[in-house]
């Protein structure tokens, strides 16, 4: 049996599309800043948003939103090869 890793809380900067929905333009685990190149994918699940991103430096994230709360999550990292 193995082990689901917890979810790391990450700050998110985020601007409004043209339909006024969210999505993360850059953020930040512990001081380093990672800014969002595309966004590859995006869902939602009935109590979070979940937005697939890769960073400037090919690197795969997945960030999930807790609407209700506000609070940003980080629950896959791929680094680019």
């Amino acid at each position: 049996m193995t082990q689901e890793q917890p979810a790391l809380s990450v700050r998110v900067e985020c601007y409004a599309g043209y339909r006024g929905e969210e999505s993360p333009h850059r953020f930040f685990l512990k001081s380093r800043e990672i800014v969002v190149e595309e966004i590859v994918d995006r869902w939602l699940a009935p109590d979070h948003r979940y937005f697939k991103v890769r960073s400037e430096e090919g690197d795969i994230y997945i960030l999930r939103h807790d609407v209700a709360l506000g609070h940003w999550e980080l629950t896959l990292f791929t680094k680019h090869r």
